[in-house]
């Protein structure tokens, strides 16, 4: 297969970075978290579930961690995008795995979305500042 063809893609030892990154930035502030990280096509890639973290985080985690990699966006930014729509905002929210709070962000390497991470397990400010950790060292190294 060409390499024009292939889709760039998280790597294993980013992925893993990301997650290191995150669970520091939640010991850091006091809240037990799930971290996920999914590779360019939404597939789990990395994960790991602090001691203490909720147990219905663990799927919320991953769901973060597609929505971001499927559009490209930070999952809280959905909200903006239909908040003022009705008709919108009440069909998206059937769409299944579609989260539209914070703690999904996209991973992106040279430019382009290569994978997301999610966080659940704190508020939704404290989920976004853990993910943003994890996706501030994809690139590096």
């Amino acid at each position: 297969m060409s390499d024009a063809l292939l889709v760039p893609t998280v790597s294993l030892a980013a992925a893993e970075r990301a997650v290191r990154a995150a669970v520091e930035r939640a010991t850091e502030l006091g809240v037990a978290v799930v971290v996920a990280v999914a590779d360019a096509a939404g597939e789990l890639k990395a994960y790991a579930r602090m001691d203490g973290a909720p147990l219905l985080s663990v799927r919320i985690a991953q769901d973060k961690a597609w929505t971001a990699a499927a559009f490209g966006l930070p999952t809280d930014a959905w909200w903006g995008l239909v908040k003022d729509e009705p008709p919108l905002l009440h069909g998206i929210v059937k769409t299944e795995r579609l989260i539209v709070f914070g703690g999904g962000v996209p991973l992106v390497v040279e430019g382009r979305v290569v994978g997301g991470i999610g966080v659940s397990g704190g508020s939704a400010d404290q989920d976004r500042a853990i993910a943003e950790a994890g996706a501030a060292v994809v690139g590096a190294g």
